[in-house]
């Protein structure tokens, strides 16, 4: 497996673990619909989150979250859209990113910042 996929996974578990002790209810892992795929989908006090990770093992070229550009929060949109329709859910919902910068070491930052963005239908 790439370098980099491990990594990803391994920040994933990492995230997941995070949200879970954290109190939030974990409703699917690696939703897709169409090209957008979503991480994590979270639950708790009636709000769904949609949640994006970020795992890198540098940050020379900038934040684990700076990599939510414009067109991933486009592709997390209409993945939301489609998942609020299925379940039909009438609460409120939130965009977190849980950004995990790892060191050489293999010792990892985490950082969850919820409400990160509201995508733009545009």
């Amino acid at each position: 497996m790439a370098k980099h996929h491990e990594l990803g996974r391994r920040g994933e578990a990492l995230a997941k673990a995070h949200l879970e002790a954290a109190g939030y209810e974990i409703l699917d892992e690696n939703w897709t619909f169409g090209k957008a795929e979503v991480d994590l989908i979270a639950y708790k006090d009636r709000m769904i989150i949609f949640t994006e990770v970020k795992a890198r093992s540098g940050n020379s070229f900038g934040e684990p979250e700076d990599f939510v550009d414009n067109r991933k929060q486009k592709l997390l949109a209409s993945a939301a859209d489609e998942y609020i329709y299925i379940m039909n859910h009438q609460g409120e919902v939130r965009f977190d990113i849980v950004a995990i910068l790892f060191t050489p070491q293999q010792t990892y930052t985490l950082k969850h910042i919820e409400d990160a963005f509201w995508p733009s239908p545009y």
